[in-house]
């Protein structure tokens, strides 16, 4: 298994490949990237699999993603933990931020995403060491 940082910068290269419009519009390429396993439960409160993401992609107009407090833990050899917060924005307007984690599995000598998950947030909630100052 690659080192640490080997191992999260991979995955985060992975992760924002995701998020790249030409990516997030091909079947061929996001078959590459999402495991046939694959579940989401989106910031929007929907329950996905492989097969209705990358339609719900297809259609998807036009938005650039950024990532911020990107943290990654190999939970095996073959199978690691992302979490971060990702901040969309279209136009020149943010229109919203969530805590996102996916989950990454070595399929075929492959890392393929095998889970997401999106949870919507007020930017201002977020603390980065980790405590919601809701709580």
């Amino acid at each position: 298994m690659a080192d640490g940082n080997s191992l999260s910068d991979l995955l985060y290269q992975l992760e924002t490949r995701l998020f790249q419009p030409d990516v997030r519009h091909s079947r061929e390429q996001l078959t590459e990237l999402i495991a046939e396993e694959f579940v989401e439960f989106g910031s929007s409160g929907c329950i996905y699999d492989r097969d209705s993401i990358i339609a719900s992609l297809a259609e998807e107009s036009s938005m650039r993603i950024s990532i911020s407090d990107f943290k990654c833990v190999a939970l095996s050899s073959e199978v690691a933990l992302v979490t971060y917060r990702a901040t969309i924005t279209e136009g020149d307007q943010p229109t919203g931020d969530s805590l996102r984690s996916s989950i990454w599995k070595i399929v075929n000598g492959n890392w393929r995403m095998v889970f997401h998950q999106g949870t919507p947030t007020a930017a201002e909630s977020f603390i980065p060491d980790g405590k919601n100052i809701d709580s």
